[in-house]
């Protein structure tokens, strides 16, 4: 079937063959190299924020706890400020206020906590407890689908890491009055020094940077595509100009002389390969016409 084809229409379906296999290549490679900068992107994002939250917990915990501490056991309201949980969510909530971070979240999941808002959900239960069975675990990420988009998160256990937290964490007892009066008496107890209760997790939206990410394949697939349809038609052009154009014009000559008309000249002005053909052509017209001369001498 290919040998009834003509040159250029061979030339296109070897044109086009190349082209899909690099598209489908191309865009496979450029697929997972931008799959894994998302990843890149999103981790380091969540990597910072909980950073931050970390070090506003140990700034609670160092600098704002003991200055509470005496207003803590003489006032009838609770200071949630003490908490170094409570004033890590308030700061990635006013974050969160900002519109380019208001789908990002951070939760201090918990199995107990004393504020039900830190309750930890049936998703966030399983990484607790893979950290609790794995002690040696100090870090785990992944991905989570939900209505809003799919997310890359980042948690880190949650340990009780000073002793100073058993005082409102261990029995009701011991616990603050203040504290009892707002939370009550049925939560955040039963702690254990060393025990790990909850677990970190900063959660960073991946869809936005994955859409970016299809919309940036699109666009350089699209560019690929666009250039490799200019190159078809101009490799066309010239295909047409410098090749088939004047193989066609050797081939209608060429029948002429086999019929004894020799006044046409095959002409191509480039000394290309092309050009080297008309020459012998030229030569082989003037051989052919001595031949015949010759040929008709001796007749007569």
């Amino acid at each position: 079937m290919l040998k009834k084809l003509n040159l250029g229409i061979k030339l296109n379906l070897l044109l086009l063959s190349i082209f899909i296999g690099l598209v489908l290549t191309g865009g496979l490679v450029l697929s997972q190299l931008l799959e894994g900068y998302g990843e890149k992107v999103v981790t380091d994002q969540a990597l910072i924020l909980i950073e931050t939250m970390g070090s506003v917990r140990e700034y609670t915990n160092n600098q704002v706890n003991p200055e509470l501490a005496e207003r803590l056991e003489n006032e009838d309201r609770f200071l949630p400020q003490t908490v170094p949980a409570y004033s890590a969510r308030e700061v990635f909530e006013n974050l969160r206020k900002r519109e380019q971070y208001r789908d990002f979240f951070y939760k201090e999941a918990t199995l107990n906590p004393t504020n039900l808002r830190d309750k930890a959900d049936s998703f966030e239960t399983e990484i607790v407890e893979s950290f609790r069975q794995q002690p040696e675990l100090t870090e785990k990420t992944g991905f989570r689908s939900l209505p809003s988009g799919k997310i890359f998160y980042v948690a880190r256990p949650l340990a009780v890491s000073e002793k100073s937290c058993l005082r409102c964490h261990s029995t009701p007892e011991a616990a603050p009055a203040s504290q009892i009066a707002t939370y009550g008496d049925e939560h955040g107890f039963g702690w254990k020094f060393d025990e790990i209760v909850g677990a970190k997790i900063v959660s960073v939206p991946a869809f936005k940077i994955f859409n970016y990410a299809k919309q940036l394949q699109v666009l350089v697939i699209g560019i690929i595509t666009g250039f490799f349809l200019v190159a078809i038609l101009l490799i066309n052009r010239f295909l047409k100009v410098s090749v088939t154009k004047p193989l066609k014009q050797m081939a209608q000559l060429a029948k002429e002389v086999s019929t004894g008309n020799m006044a046409g000249e095959f002409d191509h002005d480039s000394d290309d390969e092309i050009g080297i053909l008309a020459k012998s052509l030229n030569r082989m017209k003037v051989s052919l016409e001595m031949a015949m001369n010759m040929l008709n001498s001796e007749t007569n």
